[in-house]
């Protein structure tokens, strides 16, 4: 091996790495919308009291989706998995009640930084195909040049 043997795998394995951490930070990044997800499943699964209104009977919506305020989310449990809530006006039944709702501006929030995480995930193997490619054409030069010098 010459001057470079030794440099290979610890380049390869710093490569690893820089793809291992960047396929964690991609992991972390999409978690709390699935998570946000997760909440809703279990919420609805669960029985703990009566039925909502909306969900056996017709409403209107009294109040659009609105971000909770920072009173709501300690006091009203539906403020919780996605930090809005609709005021919902049942109609047999006359009572009115809140609902965990999603916004169109936490959902275009949501998706920009999607778009923007897999820009950079982009980015990062473009980089890393322009590296590999160098090395290769390294090797292949080097191939040719010994190949030149044995004749």
């Amino acid at each position: 091996m010459g001057p470079r043997g030794p440099a290979g795998p610890r380049r390869r394995r710093r490569c690893c790495c820089a793809l291992y951490a960047l396929l964690g930070a991609l992991v972390c990044g999409l978690r709390p919308a699935a998570a946000m997800a997760a909440g809703d499943e279990r919420r609805s699964a669960s029985p703990a009291a009566a039925t909502p209104c909306w969900r056996v009977e017709d409403f209107v919506v009294a109040q659009e989706c609105a971000r909770c305020s920072s009173f709501q989310a300690k006091t009203v449990a539906e403020c919780g998995p996605t930090g809005f809530i609709e005021k919902i006006s049942c109609a047999t039944s006359k009572r009115d009640e809140f609902k965990s709702c999603r916004s169109a501006v936490m959902e275009a929030h949501v998706f920009w930084r999607f778009v923007g995480t897999m820009m950079c995930v982009a980015a990062v193997f473009a980089v890393l195909v322009v590296c590999r490619q160098r090395v290769l054409d390294r090797k292949a030069l080097e191939k040719v040049r010994k190949q030149i010098e044995s004749i």
